[in-house]
């Protein structure tokens, strides 16, 4: 069914990494609608007889099915001399992009689901954090993150506690801040930006600006992609595949603070495409 959503009609979206485009179209689909992206001198995005509005940011492709006149969520880092940046992974994951942006947020899973990388047993408690809905640029922030793992990132050594910082700058966007190895004064940057085909499955695009400048492009990409391939099972396995709004539908623990702080900015945005509305 064609989407009827008006605000997710106008957001940006994500649609290709730059470097996966050649002379030859490509195909894909974005909120049910079938689109073709051609390259020809400059990159153009087509569907069912018009032509829509791109933009390239963060190493991708972005476009709209709507009229949006935002410019896009800064990722001031991104431009940083000193920096790498990566596109580490577009995966295809039969799920809703709220239960992926979700995901993204719980640091619960860590020990259980990434075992000896992102987390381990016994430190599985999730430490207190704050969550807040920032009026001035609407998002979500979550600060005061800290979990300890034993291999954080590809250029890790040893374990350590791990300072975390979250942003949801966009409804299917998220951007994660965590300690470098490399640097101990500054934070890498893992953003991961989805592109709903339906209302049930996404593209995930992954992008990183790291500090790390001995580690391969190859090895970073392997690491992410350990990490996502263990997400993607979850995800994919869980019920209902979009997700509930009305805070009453799944129950809450201290943990998911930002995950309550999420589904409460989706539905004062009135967002309805991959979730499950309030009946209220």
């Amino acid at each position: 069914m064609p989407c009827t959503d008006s605000v997710a009609l106008n957001l940006w979206y994500p649609v290709t990494a730059l470097e996966d485009i050649t002379s030859k179209p490509l195909h894909t689909l974005l909120l049910e609608e079938p689109l073709i992206i051609r390259h020809d001198g400059t990159s153009q995005v087509h569907t069912r007889g018009r032509t829509l509005p791109v933009r390239e940011s963060y190493g991708y492709l972005w476009t709209s099915l709507g009229t949006s006149q935002e410019d896009l969520f800064p990722i001031p880092e991104y431009t940083e001399d000193d920096r790498r940046n990566v596109h580490a992974a577009t995966i295809g994951v039969q799920t809703s992009a709220p239960r992926s942006i979700e995901n993204f947020l719980d640091m619960g899973h860590f020990p259980y689901v990434h075992t000896n990388i992102l987390g381990a047993e016994p430190h599985t408690e999730v430490k207190e954090y704050t969550v807040e809905v920032s009026t001035e640029c609407d998002e979500i922030r979550a600060t005061n993150c800290l979990f300890w793992q034993p291999m954080a990132a590809a250029a890790s050594s040893a374990g350590a506690e791990v300072n975390y910082i979250y942003r949801v700058p966009h409804p299917y966007c998220a951007v994660l801040y965590k300690s470098s190895p490399a640097n101990p004064d500054r934070l890498d940057v893992i953003a991961i930006f989805l592109q709903p085909e339906t209302q049930e499955r996404v593209r995930a695009h992954m992008m990183l600006c790291l500090l790390d400048e001995t580690t391969s492009n190859r090895e970073i990409r392997l690491f992410q992609q350990t990490i996502f391939g263990q997400d993607k099972p979850i995800l994919e396995n869980q019920f209902p595949k979009r997700l509930p709004l009305d805070p009453r539908a799944e129950t809450p623990i201290r943990a998911d603070k930002s995950a309550i702080a999420y589904r409460r900015w989706l539905s004062e945005k009135g967002i309805t495409y991959g979730v499950i509305p309030s009946a209220a």
